[in-house]
């Protein structure tokens, strides 16, 4: 994968309850149900010049519900599953980590875990992105936290229509 050195606007979408709905710890594609409009909302922001990014709390591997091999391949089967339809997943950073779970390995406060900004930070380490114009979507408070410690505007996303969704605040956030 080659990285374009051209600083551009971001948008950092959480997955379960933004990109999927959220029926708790999904680990299989077969649980997957996609939000209306998904494929719809992630062309509009390409089409604009996002990158787009996919960050997730996947504590379901430190509480041994399933591996992290099979988050890794549940996410590259969420990605082609979109780049089907045209819209293309940059990057994805997920923290499988939780101090209450009981998979050795994976019993820490991670500093990627949200509402810490770690996922962000890194996926802004590692790929050109500008700070203004770019935002966080997210379904749950530690979302919006973590955006905000990143020093990005953060959207709660209440679910429906996601394409509408990121209209909407695409407007609010685009550089004049």
């Amino acid at each position: 994968m080659s990285i374009d050195s051209t600083l551009r606007p971001a948008a950092f979408l959480d997955r379960d309850g933004v990109l999927n709905y959220d029926d708790g710890y999904m680990g299989t594609r077969e649980r997957i149900r996609w939000m209306p409009n998904v494929a719809n909302a992630i062309r509009r922001l390409k089409d604009a010049g996002y990158f787009v990014f996919l960050f997730t709390n996947q504590s379901g591997v430190a509480r041994g519900l399933f591996t992290e091999s099979d988050l890794i391949t549940l996410h590259e089967w969420m990605r082609a599953e979109l780049t089907v339809q045209g819209a293309v997943i940059d990057d994805v950073r997920y923290c499988a980590h939780h101090p209450d779970g009981t998979v050795a390995g994976y019993l820490e406060n991670h500093p990627w875990r949200k509402p810490k900004p770690g996922m962000i930070l890194d996926l802004m380490k590692h790929w050109p992105v500008r700070h203004q114009g770019s935002f966080v979507i997210g379904d749950r408070s530690s979302d919006i936290e973590a955006a905000k410690a990143a020093g990005l505007p953060g959207f709660l996303f209440a679910g429906g229509d996601l394409d509408a969704f990121v209209a909407d605040v695409m407007a609010q956030t685009s550089v004049r």
